[in-house]
């Protein structure tokens, strides 16, 4: 029996409250307390992102100019985030948690300022994917760190907190930088960054100390396996996010990105099958609970994209709401979603990890298939309704899954096993946002003969202004989304049921 073996707990013989919980002194708690709000700042970081940059864009063309390809401000950071997780992740299984946060939150904060002082729309996109090197560190590191700072089943609490911080993220995010770059300047919003990243970076390094680990001589670092994933990640997310977009599909441009990206995805697994320490090892698909979980989380990626992308669509062009109530309609999950995770520990405690994501994404799946039978046009309080009981239903389905997959690995694998998880979250994301925005314009071009894509369609048109032929067009094409994300649910639904076992393998704290 292997070092994992000797310490196996069964989720159902001894249950999840048996897991060890060491006593901490009043001075330990108060340093974890530190290191908790740390973790959080981090997280803001990474969370307020997107969300900060995307209501300042008319001011940064107006400003820089190179409207064509603004989209890469947030194309370049997304990928940038996504292919170097699991880099990061090995790294802190190697290095330690500590040197590869303080490491990627210095980088992100050197993005931030760079991203300030850019001079036109070129270097903008430049300095984002330097942002995005160092958020790939802050996403995956915060969560690992926090599996190490809590037991078992006091995890619930931390992974709450970071929930929250996603939640007032999404909410806070959009005034924050209309308002900055209304009554301020749009390089404030990456300014302001500064002061919070170096007061998370001061509580680290302050108060973050990890245990002295036994040496097993000098680390072997797999920089070929890090070269080759972080190529072939680039290359074939590159040919999902701008298919469709900046090139047709059936095109010369997709033809070669694809193509590229699946030879290099041959090499990487050439060179990770040799390397001694492999960035992606082969154990993270080999054992059940991890390929179950990751398949799982890529396909909630793959579902988030629904109401996120084309929910506040629908709410303006359909149901005539002005952008902030169309917001409003959007973040009521963002409400649920963390009150939800904060409970699930009282339900997986009795039924364990996959019963109680099984419960959660059944429910988050016949919700997702009953938003096309929503009455037309409708009133703003049922699709709200309806994100109000999505958002709690997946945060009962995510949060264990993440609580009870970390919980099967040591510490010595824990960085890479969340950084897997995300990375196939990040991917399904990805992946979502190419195909559903394939059906919506191909749903659309069927109902108006041919005549543009969603955005074209809707760019522009107040909600009162809409005529009625294009708004049951855009709430059909909503509507076929949303199927598709109910089969991404039910997807995740079937993999649970199938490859997950029904007990995960939990390891004593």
């Amino acid at each position: 029996m292997d070092a994992r073996g000797r310490n196996l707990v069964d989720e159902g013989d001894t249950g999840i409250q048996a897991a060890v919980t060491e006593e901490r002194s009043p001075a330990s708690t108060g340093r974890r307390g530190a290191v908790v709000a740390a973790l959080m700042l981090a997280m803001a970081l990474a969370a307020l992102d997107s969300t900060i940059v995307s209501t300042a864009v008319p001011q940064i063309v107006g400003d820089l100019g190179g409207f064509s390809y603004f989209s890469w401000l947030f194309s370049g950071y997304l990928l940038a985030v996504t292919v170097t997780l699991p880099v990061y992740g090995k790294l802190s299984d190697t290095f330690g948690r500590k040197p590869v946060l303080v490491a990627g939150a210095a980088v992100f904060l050197l993005g931030s300022l760079l991203c300030a002082g850019a001079w036109n729309m070129g270097a903008l996109i430049a300095f984002r994917i330097v942002q995005g090197l160092g958020g790939g560190a802050l996403q995956g590191t915060v969560q690992t760190l926090a599996a190490d700072l809590y037991p078992l089943k006091e995890r619930p609490k931390i992974q709450a907190k970071l929930s929250t911080v996603w939640a007032v993220s999404a909410v806070a995010g959009p005034g924050v930088g209309g308002v900055l770059a209304a009554y301020a300047d749009w390089r404030w919003i990456f300014l302001v960054n500064l002061p919070i990243g170096a007061v998370a970076l001061w509580l680290i390094v302050r108060h973050l100390h990890e245990p002295e680990r036994e040496s097993a001589g000098r680390p072997r670092i797999d920089w070929a396996g890090a070269v080759a994933v972080f190529a072939c990640g680039g290359v074939l997310l590159t040919a999902l996010v701008q298919g469709g977009v900046a090139w047709p599909w059936l095109s010369a441009p997709s033809a070669a990105l694809f193509g590229t990206g699946l030879a290099l995805a041959g090499v990487v697994v050439v060179v990770e099958r040799r390397a001694a320490e492999p960035i992606i090892p082969g154990w993270v698909w080999r054992r059940r609970t991890i390929a179950a979980v990751n398949l799982a989380l890529g396909a909630l990626g793959l579902l988030m994209v629904a109401p996120s992308v084309f929910l506040p669509t629908y709410a303006q062009s359909v149901l005539g709401l002005a952008p902030v109530a169309a917001g409003f309609v959007l973040s009521v999950w963002t409400l649920s979603w963390p009150v939800s995770a904060a409970l699930s520990q009282h339900v997986y405690g009795r039924i364990g990890f996959r019963d109680t994501a099984l419960l959660g994404i059944g429910t988050a799946t016949l919700i997702l298939f009953a938003f096309p039978f929503l009455p037309y046009p409708g009133s703003a309080w049922q699709p709200a309704l309806l994100m109000l009981l999505l958002g709690a239903a997946l945060g009962l389905f995510q949060l264990p899954l993440i609580v009870g997959v970390q919980s099967t690995v040591g510490w010595a694998e824990r960085g890479t096993t969340t950084a897997s998880v995300l990375f196939c979250r990040q991917t399904g994301q990805t992946i979502g946002a190419s195909v559903f925005g394939a059906v919506a314009n191909g749903v659309l071009a069927s109902r108006l003969g041919g005549a543009g894509d969603l955005d074209s369609v809707t760019r522009g048109l107040d909600g009162d202004g809409v005529p009625e032929a294009t708004r049951r067009a855009i709430a059909d094409a909503v509507h076929a989304v949303y199927v598709g994300a109910g089969c991404a649910a039910a997807l995740a639904f079937v993999v649970l049921l199938l490859v997950a076992p029904r007990r995960f393998p939990v390891l004593k704290d």
